[in-house]
């Protein structure tokens, strides 16, 4: 039989052998994200820059706490365009359903899936909407700005060349 002492230190060690492996692979993680060029969204923090068009998206992200990859990849969605559209509304009423959580009990109805599989679904369909409004508010913002003539061009506004 083992003392209790030794068999204490025995615990100890395994312990910490154990937490040790887990810190070192949550630096190896680190590492490859970082190498990877992933940022986790909560630690970019207020890092975007104004004039970028890309801080738009990092604010979407930001607030709906999901990138646009994570959203195309939970609906299901390989393409980009009109046909997204689509594709979004038929993956969402298909993966919507299929989740569903099963009814409570005395109550007929309902599905084998989980309120938090079927709530992910929601926020992609609602992040990706929200990428779409931005797009189409930068494209009517684009499309509105009146054009300015180009320096050193002739528009007939301005003083002729000498001859």
């Amino acid at each position: 039989m083992m003392s209790l002492p030794r068999l204490l230190a025995q615990v100890l060690f395994l312990g910490t052998q154990i937490v040790g492996k887990a810190f070192a692979e949550a630096g190896r993680q680190a590492v490859r994200n970082a190498r990877a060029g992933r940022v986790d969204a909560g630690a970019a923090g207020m890092a975007g820059n104004a004039s970028t068009g890309n801080s738009i998206t990092d604010g979407l992200t930001r607030a709906h706490r999901m990138t646009l990859d994570e959203a195309r990849m939970i609906l299901n969605l390989k393409t980009a365009g009109e046909t997204e559209k689509e594709a979004l509304l038929k993956n969402y009423e298909h993966l919507f359903a299929t989740n569903a959580p099963p009814a409570p009990k005395g109550k007929q109805g309902g599905g084998s899936g989980s309120f938090y599989v079927q709530s992910k679904i929601v926020r992609a369909r609602e992040r990706l909407e929200a990428e779409w409004r931005e797009a189409a508010k930068r494209a009517e913002e684009r499309n509105a700005a009146p054009e300015q003539p180009k320096e050193g061009g002739h528009d007939g506004s301005g003083p002729s060349a000498p001859q």
